[in-house]
């Protein structure tokens, strides 16, 4: 829908963009690549009707400005260039957060059998209520995680949480703790809640957004397309952006849990019961988690972006055009943009999947959708067939205080997590 509603708005604003006279220097500083390889560029455009159209329209719609002794700031032809760019720019955004998902959500489903194996230790409810003392510095979330040059420097506490995403970004131990200080925080009278079930549902609703091509994404777009000038090298230093930020964010979740572990460790010796962290907003940037799913969203939009921007320059002028720049430049972008995908799919998106759970709130929308929204309509049900069956007499007043009744408890409900989410 936001992608015909621009292309609609730049249709219906074509007259009026075409009238934007601007002097012929700004266009000539403007421009992706210097007059003389352009001319020299062994690239034509086909003359199909079509595009003699729009050299029609163009050159009626130049007079215009050529009666002021200006130029357009942007042809027809050039609206009709950026129609179909925005076009690929939105199937490959789309088509790489997809990949993105499916192949992130297949490494998160691997730790299904952690799930499964902590289910059938806490099936036996005398195992369960069997007292048990933990050592914590000799469980191994806390042997991985609290490192003992890492206790006492913080740069080399960062440098261990940036080559961690790389290897073994989540462990068994790391799983185990989370999703206890998950379970112990928001649902503790449930310890046989399906965390990992709740985790992936929570991920595909979050990812709803993500697929989605937001307004300030356009300003981005249009932002770059401005900066891309001959000399700059826009399209390559911009390649650099997705990557630092990919960086950022994957070594950030990291420390998020050796922050965790480090407050743990240095709180208890020895604790009965399981090790269970304890979840809290202050260990995000500006103690908010919803940041880095801004984040996540930003890099893949702005990946896709490179590599449609290459595909768009590649099938629209050629691949010996100036605009494509030289290879140098290209092959670099290329590899970055490869190493983003998987790194995201691979790391990051788990890392997310499960660090953005330990925030101060769970995630209430699965809930309402799925759980609240349910109970309340049988409870609506209820409510309706009781009255029906009431006497006349006395019956709304009855009818009102047990709906009243069943409003406090279905809050209740609400509340809580289910049993099996």
């Amino acid at each position: 829908m936001l992608l015909g509603f621009i292309s609609l708005l730049l249709t219906v604003f074509q007259g009026s963009i075409v009238k934007l006279c601007v002097k012929e220097s700004v266009t000539l500083h403007l421009l992706p690549c210097s007059s003389n390889e352009r001319n020299g560029s062994s690239h034509t455009i086909p003359e199909t009707p079509a595009h003699r159209r729009l050299l029609a329209e163009g050159s009626a719609n130049a007079g215009y400005c050529a009666a002021k002794h200006k130029v357009p700031l942007l042809s027809v032809e050039a609206l009709h260039h950026l129609h179909i760019f925005i076009f690929v720019l939105a199937i490959v955004h789309v088509t790489f957060s997809v990949l993105t998902v499916v192949f992130g959500g297949a490494k998160i489903r691997q730790w299904k059998h952690w799930e499964d194996s902590i289910a059938k230790d806490n099936y036996d409810s005398q195992h369960v209520l069997k007292p048990k003392i933990t050592h914590v510095h000799q469980h191994d979330f806390i042997k991985n995680r609290f490192l003992g040059l890492e206790r006492h420097s913080r740069i080399l506490g960062w440098f261990h949480s940036f080559c961690k995403q790389f290897y073994g970004s989540v462990t068994k131990s790391d799983y185990v703790a989370l999703r206890l200080g998950f379970i112990m925080t928001h649902c503790r009278g449930n310890p046989k809640f399906n965390f990992h079930k709740y985790m992936i549902r929570a991920l595909e609703d979050d990812f709803k957004t993500v697929v989605g091509i937001s307004w300030y994404l356009w300003i981005f777009v249009v932002v770059f397309l401005l900066l891309n000038v001959n000399g700059w090298h826009t399209y390559f230093w911009i390649a650099f952006i997705p990557f630092i930020l990919l960086l950022a964010v994957g070594t950030k979740l990291e420390h998020i849990i050796s922050q965790l572990a480090h407050e743990v460790a240095e709180k208890h010796v020895a604790i009965e019961g399981e090790l269970a962290v304890q979840p809290s907003d202050d260990h995000f940037w500006f103690h908010r988690p919803q940041i880095v799913l801004f984040l996540i969203h930003f890099i893949l939009f702005q990946n896709a972006f490179e590599i449609a921007f290459f595909f768009w320059i590649w099938v629209q002028y050629g691949f010996d055009s100036c605009i494509m720049g030289q290879v140098r430049y290209i092959v670099p972008r290329l590899i970055i943009g490869v190493f983003i995908q998987v790194l995201c799919s691979y790391s990051t998106l788990p890392l997310y999947a499960i660090v953005t759970q330990m925030g101060t709130h769970f995630k209430k929308s699965i809930f309402d959708e799925h759980v609240q929204v349910g109970l309340l309509g049988w409870a609506q049900k209820v409510k309706q067939k009781k009255g029906l069956k009431g006497p006349l007499g006395g019956a709304n007043q009855r009818n009102s205080t047990e709906g009243s009744s069943a409003g406090v408890q279905m809050g209740g409900i609400g509340r809580k997590e289910p049993e099996d989410v």
